[in-house]
């Protein structure tokens, strides 16, 4: 296999243990208001995620990093021409760590936990915006150069991804929560799984399906449904711990159906002689070698000491903490 297919695959993983990982952080933050119903269940809502979220945002930084490094052209093309949504991206995750950070040292934590709705759900909202456009293609010329403005991405295919991305991120987020609370806090994140699983399904299949394309993309895509059902049966039977599984099995399929979508290309263009493909976007042979054996070493140490976080704090919290 090449190294040019094997760094696509490996950041198509990285965008994996993004979503999955910080999808529930962004899920937790959108249902804060409406689940906490006192101060301490919205500060137990919150702790859920206190020990893990900063290291769930690192996979963001390792994906754009190894595109960086990895797919150059790919990165300054992406990075120009969506300039505006990645900075708002980059501007909500800001205010949601002040929040997480400040909402314990405040005596009316009210605003900070208001700044912590909005900067989880503009996120998981504009992710799925981005990539929906990536899959669809957008109009670069033939220096791959951005084309367009900021309402050529607002186009109803990409709104579609964004409002699928919500949907998957917060009902990921029910079912953590679920798994994560005791008591009157757990039955409402149960609810709310309940609730938003049906129409979750049917927007984000109906997003799949009109992303994908090749056999790969159809398997990606079964393997979502897959997931999702899991999810929605075993939160209707109270097993949370299969509830979550399949649940960031719907989204780890989520995320191949969209890179299997793209393959050979990074950045598809409407013109289809000027897209960026995994060849004519990638490194050298040098560079992707020595940070193949950089990802071989480090990788296994990262993942560890992550589970170890995981493990450590696997307790549920009750509402009344």
């Amino acid at each position: 296999m090449e190294l040019t297919t094997i760094w696509f695959l490996l950041i198509a993983v990285l965008w994996t243990g993004y979503f999955v990982l910080e999808g529930f952080d962004f899920g937790v933050g959108i249902l804060l208001p409406f689940l906490g119903r006192t101060p301490g269940e919205r500060a137990t809502v919150v702790k859920t995620i206190g020990p893990v979220w900063d290291g769930n945002e690192v996979w963001l930084l390792v994906a754009g990093g190894a595109t960086f490094a990895a797919f150059p052209e790919w990165y300054a093309t992406l990075f120009s021409g969506f300039y505006l949504p990645l900075f708002l991206i980059l501007l909500a995750l800001i205010v949601r760590g002040v929040a997480l950070e400040y909402r314990n040292k405040s005596d009316s934590p009210k605003g900070w936990d208001r700044a912590f709705f909005w900067g989880s759900l503009g996120p998981a909202l504009l992710w799925g915006v981005a990539f929906a456009n990536i899959v669809r293609g957008v109009p670069l010329d033939a220096a791959h150069e951005y084309t367009g403005n900021l309402f050529t991405l607002l186009n109803p295919f990409a709104l579609l991804g964004g409002v699928a991305t919500l949907l998957l991120f917060t009902l990921h987020g029910a079912v953590f929560l679920a798994l994560r609370t005791t008591g009157e806090l757990r039955e409402r994140a149960t609810r709310a799984a309940r609730t938003l699983a049906p129409l979750t399904v049917l927007v984000v299949l109906g997003f799949l399906v009109a992303a994908r394309s090749g056999t790969v993309s159809w398997a990606a895509v079964a393997v979502a449904a897959a997931g999702m059902a899991v999810a929605l049966v075993a939160t209707l039977r109270g097993r949370d711990g299969w509830a979550f599984t399949g649940s960031a099995l719907g989204i780890a399929a989520f995320v191949a159906t969209l890179f299997t979508s793209m393959w050979p290309n990074v950045m598809p263009a409407l013109d289809p002689a000027n897209s960026l493909t995994v060849t004519n976007a990638a490194s050298g042979p040098y560079t992707l070698t020595v940070m193949t054996w950089v990802a071989a070493i480090c990788t296994p140490v990262v993942l560890g000491y992550q589970a170890w976080t995981y493990w450590v704090f696997r307790k549920r919290l009750t509402g009344a903490n």
